[in-house]
């Protein structure tokens, strides 16, 4: 596929239906959308009306290509498919095939197209949800959050080592502490429109356990933060590999952030819409382990991933712990079920199962 997505796959990987099958769904979808009319509006909402209804009908001309383009590879005519049309592809790739989904309430929107699946795993999903956080931090001279952690122990946060080093030190006999003036929190909720912050959902970080030597992680021990909510039960970690690990799909959830360093700046935008910075679900499928013994994947996921989970859709245990991605190649996370006699992770009282 000319372009390449950021997750590095091709639509006849991504979708299990025919893809003719899917140009006809994305063209349901853009008749179904209307679009209110500016006439009743105030001047100033009528402007603003117009500008969405502006993007509405460029994002339309591209989902149009892209559904044309579909036609074509579908027909085996993939020589005929020009520029416009393989981006559109692209971008139907990444808004269907990867979405990046918006999470409120501790829930998502229904999707069509074979994530439709996630209605039959709502429940489990949604208990997923509710055990991952941002990682925030005070005192930072340039951030106020730094990545995604979630529950592995009952007062116990997994995340990244590269996140906790931003506000943590060695004493380099093992022992990690806060650096001068700095502290952090995990907060599980920071949704898209969610109200300001009472604290029901925040837990301040009290100790850091340990930040291991060989691969991307970081333990975190955490308690009740001011607006007194409690901890909600650890997260199932799998004790053992899953029989297949190609194929098999899986969901991230994290806070993705802008990453222009990384991702091309348009790819972005088609995935995220320019919403960044708040919780997300991320399905995709694992890839099988990479040459350097991670686990990967094709989630759509950003910088701001670092530290989230990669659950199994099946059951809703944790397989990997994300800590990175390569434009146009792929993503990398550290093989959980790899660790289960690791000593900081037995240390920690990590919920294997």
């Amino acid at each position: 596929m000319r372009g390449g997505s950021p997750v590095a796959t091709s639509p006849d990987k991504v979708f299990t239906e025919d893809l003719a099958e899917v140009a006809a769904r994305v063209r349901k979808g853009l008749e179904a959308e209307i679009v209110e009319s500016e006439e009743e509006l105030a001047p100033a909402e009528a402007a603003a009306a117009q500008i969405e209804r502006a993007a509405q009908e460029e994002r339309a001309k591209v989902l149009e290509a892209g559904a044309r383009g579909l036609e074509k590879l579908a027909e085996g005519r993939a020589d005929d498919v020009d520029d416009d049309e393989y981006f559109g592809v692209e971008a139907i790739v990444l808004l269907q095939g990867r979405p990046a989904i918006l999470v409120q309430n501790q829930d998502f929107p229904s999707q069509s197209g074979d994530w439709s699946v996630l209605d039959g795993q709502r429940a489990g999903i949604q208990q997923s949800i509710a055990r991952v956080g941002r990682v925030e931090v005070t005192g930072h001279a340039d951030l106020d959050w730094l990545g995604t952690g979630f529950l592995v122990a009952p007062d116990v946060v997994m995340t990244n080592r590269h996140v906790a080093a931003e506000f943590s030190r060695s004493d380099g006999q093992g022992t990690f502490t806060f650096r001068q003036g700095m502290g952090a929190r995990i907060d599980t909720a920071e949704e898209l429109g969610a109200p300001p912050s009472d604290g029901t959902f925040e837990f301040a970080v009290t100790e850091i356990i340990g930040i291991h030597r060989d691969v991307d992680m970081a333990l975190l021990r955490v308690t009740a933060g001011a607006g007194g909510g409690s901890l909600p039960t650890p997260l199932a970690i799998a004790g053992e590999a899953p029989p297949d690990l190609v194929g098999r799909p899986v969901y991230v959830v994290g806070y993705p952030a802008r990453d222009g360093r990384r991702n091309e700046p348009e790819a972005m935008s088609r995935i995220f819409m320019d919403i960044y910075n708040v919780k997300r679900l991320q399905p995709g499928t694992t890839t099988g382990f990479n040459p350097d013994g991670s686990m990967g994947h094709d989630c759509s996921t950003l910088g701001g991933n670092s530290g989230s989970p990669v659950f199994d859709l099946a059951g809703h245990q944790v397989l990997g712990l994300h800590f990175g991605g390569r434009f146009r190649s792929g993503n990398f996370s550290v093989p959980l079920f790899r660790l289960t006699d690791d000593p900081l992770l037995g240390r920690a009282e990590v919920n294997f199962v």
